[in-house]
């Protein structure tokens, strides 16, 4: 007799089946873990958060300038026979 590759693949999909919807139950959103976070924690969080916003906000800030050089740079190269 062959092995119950169906069967088998069924019961290993509602496993995990069983295991995400078990997971997405009792796991806590991004929100309530932040709500039921102490006082001092949220300025901390809230302090990281501002600075990686404005570490990105820099980074984005130098690559439009780069790209904006790099443009002109390849205009004046190629310019030239």
């Amino acid at each position: 007799m062959a092995f119950p590759w169906i069967r088998m693949a069924i019961l290993s999909g509602g496993l995990m089946g069983m295991g995400y919807a078990l997971m997405k139950a009792t796991a806590p959103t991004p929100e309530q873990t932040y709500a039921a976070m102490a006082p001092d924690l949220r300025k901390k969080v809230d302090a990281n958060r501002t600075a990686r916003l404005a570490q990105e906000q820099e980074l984005k800030r130098l690559i439009e300038a780069q790209a904006c050089c790099s443009s002109v740079y390849v205009l004046s190269t190629t310019a030239h026979p």
